[in-house]
């Protein structure tokens, strides 16, 4: 079979909306929701998986908006501490605390007139999801250590990859908050839900890594295509992204092949250190085994349960982590119901 560019046959239009990739259906219905959100002011609530493009459909929003021409300013709220994070959102004062030696603008009122996009705003503690509840409703708040209050015009676009659902469940999220943040949701597909998408986007990352690598890869093997679409992208566009790049700084040709591929890609195990696999059924027994289990019970079926046992637990450990602890999408890929995962969990010491 002759090798092909990866784009063949792919429309050569664009994207329906410039920077994002993709023209399968699923696509299409965000594309959608996307254009019609950004007429608006609401407040609009991105869900989906890491890796799943939900900045890049926050900034789309923010462009096609009548704020475009303000400001959009990006938070991640998961990669600061709770002090730090009221500080860096909402600006403090001099002398607010310790190392606070200058006045600060916070996030909000830079954004003003524009748009602030709240990333992982599952990560937020109930103290500072009550002051972002005020600034939603009322478009105000204090620096911290400060009584001024500062009104401000700021569209808020967030984002999370829990269901937050199951977060107000846990008590850890405000149920007024999320009420308050989804007034528009817009699900953003993992990469397996949408494969057939994944020529365009090999396509676009070839290129981006062609020139940036000073590179020529410009085909794709058929038998390596076939692997890229037959893979499940637990890290989904992010995780494709990188394995292309990869493949373009190793490639000693012109061409993809399979062999520049990860091994995970191809249906094997990728390597892990530091940690105990339970690769099959013969792998665990023989460290049961080794370490005298056996002699517990009168039989083997007593062994046979024990490997079982430990081969599940193993599994669900995967794919909850898989899955960013979402028990729904974790019961989803598992193949059972979210009852039976959480009796499952609870009994292998997994629900932390």
């Amino acid at each position: 079979m002759p090798r092909i560019p990866p784009n063949i046959g792919l429309s050569d239009t664009g994207p329906p909306i410039p920077g994002l990739i993709g023209s399968g259906p699923t696509m299409e219905s965000v594309y959608r929701l996307t254009r019609q959100v950004a007429r608006s002011n609401a407040s609009v609530l991105l869900l989906g998986e890491t890796g799943t493009g939900k900045e890049l459909i926050a900034k789309a929003i923010h462009r096609l908006s009548p704020r475009g021409s303000g400001p959009f300013i990006r938070v991640n709220c998961g990669a600061l501490a709770e002090s730090l994070l009221e500080s860096e959102l909402f600006g403090h004062v001099r002398g607010a605390f310790t190392g606070a030696i200058d006045n600060r603008t916070g996030r909000f009122e830079a954004a003003h007139t524009g748009t602030v996009f709240l990333d992982e705003i599952n990560s937020t503690t109930p103290k500072l999801q009550v002051k972002l509840l005020r600034v939603l409703q009322e478009h105000e708040f204090e620096r911290v250590g400060d009584t001024q209050t500062i009104r401000v015009d700021t569209r808020v676009i967030a984002a999370s990859n829990r269901d937050l659902l199951e977060e107000i469940d846990a008590g850890r999220f405000r149920e007024d908050l999320y009420y308050r943040l989804n007034v528009i949701t817009i699900y953003l597909p993992p990469l397996r839900e949408r494969r057939e998408d994944i020529p365009a986007l090999v396509s676009h990352f070839l290129k981006i890594y062609n020139e940036q690598d000073f590179r020529h890869v410009p085909y794709v093997a058929p038998a390596a295509m076939q692997a890229l679409q037959e893979y499940a992208w637990p890290g989904n566009v992010r995780e494709l992204q990188n394995y292309i790049e990869r493949a373009v700084v190793l490639a000693p040709g012109d061409e993809l092949t399979c062999d520049l591929l990860p091994e995970a890609v191809l249906g094997g195990k990728p390597r892990r250190i530091g940690r105990n696999r339970a690769g099959d059924l013969e792998t665990v027994a023989a460290e049961l085994v080794e370490q005298g289990i056996e002699t517990a019970g009168p039989s083997a079926e007593n062994l046979h349960a024990m490997v079982v046992n430990r081969v599940e637990r193993e599994l669900i450990a995967q794919v909850m982590a898989a899955c960013d602890n979402v028990q729904i999408k974790a019961a989803e890929r598992l193949g059972i119901n979210r009852n039976t995962l959480h009796k499952k969990l609870k009994e292998y010491g997994l629900e932390k």
